[in-house]
C-alpha cells in the first residue's frame, strides 16, 4: 500500500471548481501539480493564481479526454493521479450522451496509467465519482429516506430506469447512471489489473452537492454555474420558492473539504482499494439562508418560519468511514455559509 507524501500529481479538469481547490491543497502542502485543461484559453488564469508556486506547478492541454491515449502524455513522470474531470449535466436526450464521456474519460486515464513505462512510477490513482452512485431510492410507497446508506451501496436503480426507459429515462437517472456505470468500470479494471500485480492502488470518493468559496476562474455572474451557482440562486439569488428552500432535504460538503479527501486519499496507506463517501451534513436551503443573513443584510429572508421535521430527505449518506480511515474533519454549515459569502461580497455579486 504505497502512499504519496511527495512528487508529482496530476489533476485532471483543473480548471473545475472541484479541481481547482485541489490543486491549491496539493501545491500548500508541498507537491508538484501538473493540471490538464481542455484548451489554452483555460490555461492562462491558473497560471496566474499558482505563479507564486513556480515550476511546481504546470498546465497541459488535453482536448478530448474520451479519446484513446489522450492522457498518455499528460500522465508520464507522475507519482499519482487524480481524476475530476468528467461531465455533469442532466440535460441530455439519449443516456449515452452523458454515460459514455465519463466511461470513456475513466478508462482513458486508467489506460495512461496502466502503460508499461508509467504504472511502475504511479503509486496511487484518486477517482471523484459521486454521491449519484450510492444511492438507492426509498422503499416503494415511502417517499422519505431513513437508511443511511455507506460505501457498501451501490446505484442499480438509475441503471435499470436508464436500460428500460432508455431515453425517456429521468435526465437526473442518466447522470447517476454515469457516474455509477464509469466508478464501476473503474474497479474493474483495477480487480482484473491486480492479479497482474498492479503496483498502484486505486480509491474513489463519492460527495453530494459541493458547495463554498471558488477560486476557479469565474469573471462574472453570468459565466458562473454548476453547484455553487445551485447555492447562490437558492440562498442569495431570490429564486427559489417555499417548497424548494423547506421542503426537500438534501446532503452537502464544503468544496475544501473535499480537496483535504483528495489529498488524505494519498496519504493514508488505509486508503487504498476503498470508497469514501465525503459528506458534511445533510440540509435544507433555509438553513443555509438562515446562516447567510447573519453575515449579509442583502439576502432575501427566504421562509424562516419552517418546520425541519416537514422536510423529504431523498438519501441519506454516512461519513464515518471518511472520518474514521482518512481523519477527515468537516466544516459546519456556517462555515461554509460565511466564507461563501465572504467570496461572493468581494466579486460584487451580493
Amino acid at each position: 500500500m504505497p502512499v504519496v507524501t511527495s512528487g508529482k500529481v496530476l489533476v485532471t479538469g483543473a480548471n473545475g471548481f472541484v479541481a481547482a481547490w485541489v490543486v491549491k491543497d496539493l501545491l500548500d502542502h508541498g507537491y508538484s501539480v501538473r493540471g490538464t485543461v481542455r484548451s489554452e484559453g483555460k490555461a492562462p488564469y491558473l497560471r496566474e493564481f499558482f505563479k507564486s508556486h513556480g515550476d511546481k506547478f504546470e498546465v497541459v492541454i488535453v482536448e478530448d479526454i474520451t479519446k484513446e491515449g489522450a492522457f498518455d502524455a499528460a500522465v508520464s513522470g507522475v507519482d499519482a493521479i487524480l481524476h475530476i474531470a468528467s461531465p455533469v449535466t442532466l440535460a441530455v436526450v439519449d443516456p449515452d450522451e452523458v454515460i459514455q464521456p465519463a466511461v470513456r474519460g475513466t478508462t482513458s486515464v486508467l489506460s495512461a496509467a496502466l502503460r508499461p513505462e508509467n504504472r511502475a512510477t504511479i503509486k496511487r490513482v484518486v477517482i471523484m465519482s459521486s454521491s449519484a452512485a450510492v444511492y438507492v431510492p426509498p422503499d416503494p410507497g415511502h417517499t422519505n429516506f431513513t437508511r443511511v446508506l455507506d460505501e457498501r451501496d451501490w446505484n442499480t436503480f438509475s441503471l435499470k430506469e436508464v436500460e428500460e426507459k432508455g431515453k425517456d429515462a429521468n435526465g437526473l437517472d442518466k447522470y447517476r447512471a454515469s457516474k455509477t456505470l464509469a466508478e464501476r468500470k473503474a474497479w474493474e479494471i483495477y480487480e482484473a489489473e491486480k492479479t497482474k500485480g498492479l503496483e498502484w492502488d486505486l480509491v474513489t470518493l463519492q460527495s453530494p452537492f459541493i458547495f463554498g468559496p471558488i477560486v476557479h476562474e469565474a469573471p462574472s455572474l453570468d459565466k458562473f454555474g454548476g453547484s455553487p451557482r445551485i447555492w447562490y440562486d437558492n440562498v442569495v439569488g431570490g429564486k427559489a420558492n417555499e417548497d424548494t428552500l423547506t421542503k426537500l432535504g438534501f446532503d452537502f460538503v464544503d468544496v475544501r473539504d473535499l480537496a483535504r479527501a483528495h489529498v488524505l486519499s494519498l496519504t493514508v496507506p488505509e486508503a487504498a482499494g476503498q470508497r469514501f463517501i465525503i459528506r458534511a451534513s445533510e440540509f435544507v436551503y433555509q438553513q443555509f439562508v438562515d446562516a447567510a443573513r447573519k453575515f449579509s443584510d442583502k439576502v432575501p429572508v427566504g421562509y424562516p418560519s419552517y418546520n425541519l421535521a416537514d422536510a423529504t430527505f431523498y438519501a441519506r449518506y454516512s461519513n464515518e468511514k471518511s472520518k474514521k480511515v482518512l481523519g477527515l474533519q468537516y466544516r459546519s454549515l456556517e462555515e461554509t455559509t460565511k466564507d461563501t459569502i465572504v467570496d461572493f461580497e468581494s466579486r460584487g455579486w451580493l
